[in-house]
């Protein structure tokens, strides 16, 4: 059981899931047909969704079955069959065999992008590699003066171009600095809008294609930031771009200020691609990589067991 950054970040989601289970267990309860009742309602509040009424359908299976008897066995159920449908849910970040590695960033506006993108090339910071960032989403001035700031902040370079520029011209240019220089990462941000999705397809794709110009196995990580606030709306956005980019993984944001952390499993049900890291925090080091144990502890541990077993008061 962890009990960092990762398990503050989920407090919200901590509180709705494991506060609500607390109570149902504090009353003493029978394991009967209310309780299972009850239990889908607190797992469906907590954005579970059809995740949360799938594994109270194989409790009350197993309930019938005489395989489980009574409420105190429920936590253990339950956290194994919320760890079953994380199986394949994790993945590294892809790294290049030789040259830059490009992460292409994806995602709609008001996600939390650029501060997510920040948050990465910090990550990628402390872990000892060289970042560049290239402002891609060059339909939204803001965007480009924001990744500015934190490009500044965090002293990386960063290849922009005035707005309405070409984000393909962008790409094409970042990737040329970051051979030249020898750079680790380059991050490139794109445009977050979904008016429609051949217009998005058509732009995208003009960036991979002036991509592979100039790294031809490029870009490694295609990462699509999805807002956690937004809970079981995330996999419609997940679905969304899955239609026009190859995302090969998420990141989840603001999971610190949602009680709907729950709706990952219903991501990872309807999307096949790995959940890669998860925004825990306001500070540019809140970003934690994405661990299916340690998520699922997080938020199914009540606060009284966390103190007992940190030592805490």
């Amino acid at each position: 059981m962890v009990f960092g950054k990762l398990f503050r970040g989920l407090k919200k989601t901590r509180d709705k899931i494991a506060g609500g289970l607390a109570s149902l267990f504090g009353l003493r309860r029978k394991l009967d047909e209310d309780f299972l009742d009850d239990l889908e309602e607190l797992l469906y509040t907590a954005d579970l969704g059809p995740t949360g009424s799938a594994i109270v359908e194989e409790l009350k299976q197993a309930w019938k079955r005489r395989e489980i008897h009574e409420t105190h066995e429920v936590p253990a159920f339950l956290r194994g069959k919320l760890l079953e449908r994380l199986v394949g849910c994790e993945g590294t970040l892809a790294r290049a065999a030789t040259g830059p590695t490009v992460i292409l960033v994806v995602g709609v506006n008001g996600s939390g992008k650029t501060t997510s993108i920040a948050k990465l090339a910090r990550r990628l910071q402390r872990e000892g590699h060289s970042v560049l960032l290239g402002a891609g989403d060059t339909f939204r001035a803001a965007a480009v003066e924001q990744l500015g700031m934190w490009a500044e902040r965090l002293g990386i370079d960063i290849v922009r171009q005035p707005a309405g520029a070409d984000p393909a011209a962008v790409a094409y240019d970042s990737c040329a600095a970051a051979k030249a220089r020898g750079i680790d990462y380059v991050i490139i941000d794109t445009a977050g809008r979904l008016h429609t999705q051949k217009n998005l397809m058509e732009e995208l794709g003009k960036v991979v294609r002036v991509i592979r110009k100039q790294i031809p196995d490029a870009p490694h990580e295609t990462l699509q930031i999805l807002d956690g606030t937004t809970g079981q709306n995330a996999i419609r956005q997940a679905q969304e771009f899955g239609r026009v980019a190859e995302v090969t993984g998420l990141l989840l944001a603001k999971m610190d200020g949602t009680a709907k952390g729950g709706a990952v499993f219903g991501i990872r049900e309807m999307v096949d691609v790995p959940v890669k890291f998860l925004g825990v925090g306001e500070q540019i080091d809140d970003l934690e990589p994405f661990a299916a144990e340690a998520f699922v502890d997080a938020i199914l541990t009540h606060e009284p067991e966390a103190k007992r077993a940190s030592g805490g008061a």
